[in-house]
């Protein structure tokens, strides 16, 4: 259990106890009051002689009936009391916990924003790269190669990434990173694509585009974050686009770090989830390795960030704040905890 819910387990835990010695007192008033009428009846039996045995008798009946009136204060009293301290615990332990949960779904969120916007800059960076370049304004076997062993040095750099992919105008794949590893890639024509067509139609080297996790049948069916931006004549920013390239982030491992390494306690850790969602709430990471790119989350959101409670649930989101120049696609952080019952 924890600490916010020991809360209301401790005030149940004092009217449990309040109760069982009121019920406790209870019986011992009866008892009392049957000896008293039992009193009463042999002082009557006994006539004059048991007169003074009477009056006590009758003393005790009073005595046991204010205690009674009194145990049957004290039980209201302390049911009320009780109750209130319930309601405001769990109005507590609801803030307190929802507020973490939307402040550790934030943390997530943002995390995954600044990794990302690393590979924003990556991309318009290698774009510029004179191999790549080369291997569109002078198109040759040689100058194909050259880029391909280029991306291949860059890949061995940034580990984060499964491949790098250089396409020409007409969209065929003229080099790529790891030609032994996806050698169906060089060669393969990816003009009808979203990422090649937004590379194409970028108005300049300043911009890029960037998509939500997919699964590449070219890169054995593995789920990546795709960066793109047009190769450009010369290099120069404003040059006229002579091809795309298309950069896959290593989406699995990445993700999969981040949202199992949220600041849980190893027994919150069995009853909470830990989600990335994007902006049609598809599950793009989970903590549990559940429903990845399959399952769609019912997050209802109020804010950027926020709680809320669904049933026997409390779940915490926030969505994307986006990092320096990448503004980020809409996804959340969210984290689902479901509190196990007590006892």
């Amino acid at each position: 259990m924890t600490q916010p819910e020991r809360i209301i387990e401790l005030s149940r835990q004092v009217s449990d106890v309040a109760e069982s010695k009121i019920n406790e007192i209870n019986t011992i008033t009866r008892e009392t009051r049957i000896l008293a009428l039992n009193a009463l009846i042999e002082s009557a039996r006994a006539g004059e002689s048991g007169r003074g045995f009477g009056v006590v008798a009758n003393e005790v009946k009073t005595i046991s009936d204010r205690i009674t009136q009194i145990s049957r204060q004290l039980s209201s009293e302390l049911a009320g009391a009780i109750a209130e301290l319930v309601s405001l615990g769990q109005g507590l332990v609801h803030q307190v916990r929802g507020q973490r949960l939307s402040d550790l779904a934030f943390n997530m969120i943002e995390i995954i924003d600044r990794n990302l916007y690393e590979r924003s800059c990556d991309v318009r960076w290698w774009a510029t790269d004179a191999a790549a370049v080369d291997a569109l304004a002078s198109p040759s076997v040689e100058s194909a190669a050259h880029a391909s062993q280029r991306l291949g040095v860059i890949l061995n750099a940034y580990t984060v990434y499964l491949d790098l992919w250089i396409a020409d105008a007409s969209g065929r794949v003229v080099a790529s990173g790891r030609p032994q590893k996806y050698p169906k890639v060089l060669g393969s024509n990816v003009a009808n694509t979203a990422w090649f067509k937004a590379a194409m139609a970028t108005s300049s080297g300043d911009d890029y585009a960037a998509f939500d996790v997919e699964r590449l049948a070219l890169l054995d069916n593995a789920q990546v974050a795709t960066y793109t931006t047009a190769i450009r004549e010369g290099g120069a920013a404003d040059g006229k686009p002579l091809g795309a390239l298309g950069i896959f982030f290593d989406w699995q491992p990445q993700a999969q770090a981040i949202v199992q390494g949220s600041q849980l306690s190893a027994e919150e850790r069995s009853f909470t989830r830990c989600l990335l969602l994007d902006a049609q709430h598809r599950i793009i990471a989970a903590s549990d390795g559940q429903g990845i790119l399959t399952e769609t989350f019912p997050l209802v959101p109020k804010d950027k960030t926020g709680y809320f409670a669904d049933g026997g649930r409390m779940i915490g989101y926030a969505l994307t704040p986006g990092y320096e120049t990448y503004r980020g696609l809409g996804w959340y952080g969210a984290i689902v905890q479901t509190v196990p019952a007590a006892g």
